[in-house]
């Protein structure tokens, strides 16, 4: 894959679609507990965002099952909000709205919070650090799997002292991740064909990203 030109540099996630197979529990979760935006709603389809920006695309499934844990698909798709306040925000409604989370990270470039939708569908809620605070090897990016300082967190949006009203204006899809069969298959597609940049490499999972990003693709077979 030497000589490969590189992908344009602006490139990053427009959205995601997602199968559901219950539409009106879904929209319970993704406008009453995270927040986002109702767009668009006609029979089994519906549209929803922040700022007017379309994020998320339900559409219901009939007899639609949850994906089987050892498949490829979708591991989770990840919603970037501005700043750590919002994180806090989202963090504190999640609290309230007694919705568990899956996890919680601080990965050195970014600080993020794991949770599911009513179909086991992973998201990723996050803030990105200044990308000045980055720490790159040899062109690899370096990123930890350390705990969120959650207390700090949620006092940062205590701090700001405003009422959650819903997901943060500015609010966009950063990177996806997703389970693949085969990494050498997977890197040759991502890097050789669609040209994205290899930010991140071991046995069992494989991060890409366009200009210099952390990552807009995670890859694994975990």
């Amino acid at each position: 894959m030497e000589g490969m030109m590189s992908i344009d540099p602006g490139t990053a996630i427009g959205g995601v679609q997602l199968r559901v197979s219950d539409l009106d529990r879904s929209l319970a979760f993704y406008t009453d507990v995270l927040g986002l935006d109702l767009l668009h709603h006609a029979g089994d389809h519906a549209s929803l965002g922040s700022g007017g920006r379309a994020l998320v695309d339900l559409r219901r499934i009939a007899g639609a099952v949850r994906r089987p844990r050892r498949s490829t698909g979708v591991y989770h798709f990840a919603l970037l909000v501005p700043g750590r306040i919002d994180l806090g925000h989202a963090l504190a409604r999640l609290a309230e709205s007694r919705w568990p989370l899956q996890g919680a990270s601080d990965h050195g470039v970014s600080e993020a919070l794991y949770l599911g939708d009513p179909d086991g569908i992973g998201i990723e809620i996050y803030r990105d650090r200044p990308r000045s605070e980055w720490t790159w090897d040899n062109g690899q990016v370096r990123m930890a799997v350390d705990p969120v300082d959650i207390v700090g967190v949620l006092e940062e949006g205590d701090r700001d002292g405003t009422p959650w009203t819903g997901m943060a204006p500015g609010t966009y899809v950063g990177h996806i991740h997703l389970q693949v069969g085969d990494i050498p298959q997977t890197l040759a597609f991502y890097s050789g064909v669609l040209g994205f940049d290899v930010v991140a490499q071991m046995p069992d999972a494989l991060f890409v990203s366009a200009g210099g990003y952390h990552h807009h693709a995670g890859l694994n077979t975990w």
